[in-house]
């Protein structure tokens, strides 16, 4: 899932499409009368059966958690590239980049006033260890950054809490972000935030931070909603609360991790390409199921079904597992750094990293002409409910060719309850249902094959690449 500093606001652009543009236009009936039967045959394939789920299944059954820098990553990215071989796609192969290793640890909190109890924590991603005898000391709880600016005068020598309640994640992941920095500066010790989630039942929920040299670096950790709502209350009754943390968190040199590659080539264009794709890392909890692996699968059961149906574009589908999606986009870096001079021959990028449910359409960013293409191919995934097509759509993996002038896309679901799992023990493959995400891999199919196949390549911003 996205970290933080990649966030981008892609759906804003919706607020500045024209109002002629915004409206629905009459879909175009020869456009769908030539596609209609391909994807007709990719949505029936593709449902016909539970495959893709079933390897979402192996491959978090296999592997656990694929958390950077570790063994049980490379070791996926293999069987990956071992499968991808096996299936008959082309050009497999892997593209080296180096990622930060962060391992966790043992680590553990503390409840010691006013009453003694262990609370479940999950240490943040990147962060610095407690002493080897942890830190014991009294919490403030603040609300939000502007109470514990009020409030800094009591927060020196202090654990500070935020109760920051979920206000949709793009808001409410600033804390997670920002957290420690805001209070190493007031004189805390270490932080706590409450999870970034609408909903949990004490099962914390980890993600990446940040530090810069504007503060010490401080432990910071995740705690459950339950806990932090308890912990503000008795703070509001002037009970002294005081808590134990401590956390052996390390961060050791970058580590070389691949992203994974495979295509169908092709038949007159074969250098015009049209990447899909999902992240193969995972946190260190769970095991990665819906962030990302289903959505990784889903794009690679898409190009495998367009292989089997003999159903080759004119244009390349080029499938990508990134890593190091997580914790700095490492994957996207390299990607983008190795292809560079081949970007202006990139129609697309498609990312699906929002937990493989039902799929609802596609969100898109790129010039207006561009957009008005992409959306005739909307009514030819009416059948699974995914013919919506709207402005604003990436990833954090593809924003790093986008910001060089690749259109992108991403697969839009039905997700509420994806940030109830997000980045916690609980993202296990039993939260998918293998009919949505065998409807993911028609959705992606349907859409990668068209765009593929069209006549016009998808116009480029005037300031992007040119094509070779």
């Amino acid at each position: 899932m996205p970290n933080p500093i990649r966030i981008r606001c892609f759906h804003l652009a919706v607020l500045l499409v024209p109002a002629a543009l915004a409206a629905q236009s009459p879909p175009d009936t020869s456009f769908l009368a030539r596609y209609r039967p391909a994807a007709g045959r990719l949505i029936a394939a593709a449902t016909a059966d539970t495959a893709a789920w079933l390897r979402v299944a192996e491959l978090t059954d296999r592997f656990g958690p694929r958390p950077n820098g570790s063994a049980s990553l490379e070791r996926a990215l293999d069987w990956v590239l071992d499968e991808l071989r096996r299936d008959g796609l082309e050009n497999v192969h892997a593209e080296r980049a180096m990622v930060p290793h962060w391992v966790r640890g043992a680590e553990s909190l503390e409840l010691s006033e006013p009453w003694r109890a262990a609370l479940p924590m999950l240490g943040l991603g990147g962060s610095v260890a407690t002493p080897p005898g942890g830190i014991e000391a009294p919490v403030l709880v603040v609300s939000d950054s502007a109470d514990l600016f009020t409030h800094a005068d009591q927060a020196r020598g202090r654990i500070v809490l935020f109760d920051a309640p979920y206000r949709g994640y793009g808001v409410t992941v600033r804390y997670r972000w920002m957290g420690a920095i805001w209070a190493s500066r007031a004189g805390a010790v270490a932080a706590l935030l409450r999870s970034v989630s609408p909903f949990e039942m004490r099962q914390p929920h980890t993600g990446v931070t940040h530090y810069d040299a504007s503060a010490r670096a401080i432990p910071f950790a995740a705690v459950s909603i339950e806990d932090a709502m308890m912990l503000h209350r008795m703070q509001g009754r002037g009970q002294p609360v005081v808590v134990r943390l401590v956390m052996s968190a390390r961060t050791l040199p970058d580590a070389p991790s691949r992203n994974v590659v495979a295509e169908l080539r092709g038949a007159e264009r074969p250098d015009e390409v049209v990447v899909i794709s999902g992240h193969l890392d995972s946190w260190d909890v769970g095991t990665g199921a819906m962030d990302d692996a289903g959505g990784f699968v889903a794009a690679w059961q898409a190009l495998l079904l367009m292989h089997r149906l003999g159903l080759r574009p004119r244009r390349t589908v080029r499938l990508v597992g990134w890593t190091n999606e997580e914790s700095g986009t490492r994957g996207g870096l390299a990607y983008r750094d190795a292809h560079a001079r081949r970007l202006g021959d990139h129609d697309v990028a498609i990312e699906s990293d929002a937990g493989a449910f039902r799929p609802t359409g596609f969100g898109f960013t790129g010039t207006d002409s561009a957009y008005a293409l992409v959306r005739r191919i909307g009514p030819l995934l009416a059948a699974i409910g995914a013919d919506s097509v709207t402005r604003g759509g990436g990833g954090t993996d593809i924003e790093p060719v986008m910001e060089r002038g690749v259109p992108g896309m991403s697969l839009d679901v039905d997700g509420p309850r994806y940030f109830w799992y997000h980045h916690g023990n609980a993202d296990t493959v039993d939260k998918l249902d293998p009919r949505d995400v065998a409807r993911c891999v028609a959705a992606m199919a349907v859409m990668a094959y068209v765009i593929a196949d069209m006549p016009e390549s998808l116009p480029h911003p005037s300031n992007a690449p040119t094509r070779r």
